[in-house]
């Protein structure tokens, strides 16, 4: 992954959340427990 394509990335990151917050939408707890359950599944897969 090259500088310029993990900046990408990390911006629209930081764009989604804040967007996600001055908007009052709740899309990351939903994220969050996506994340939460792919980390388990990787775990019962080590």
């Amino acid at each position: 992954m090259t500088n310029r394509i993990a900046l990408g990335i990390g911006l629209f990151l930081c764009v989604f959340f804040a967007l996600n917050f001055a908007l009052g939408l709740e899309w990351h707890i939903y994220l969050g427990r996506k994340f939460m359950d792919l980390i388990r599944l990787i775990a019962f897969w080590r």
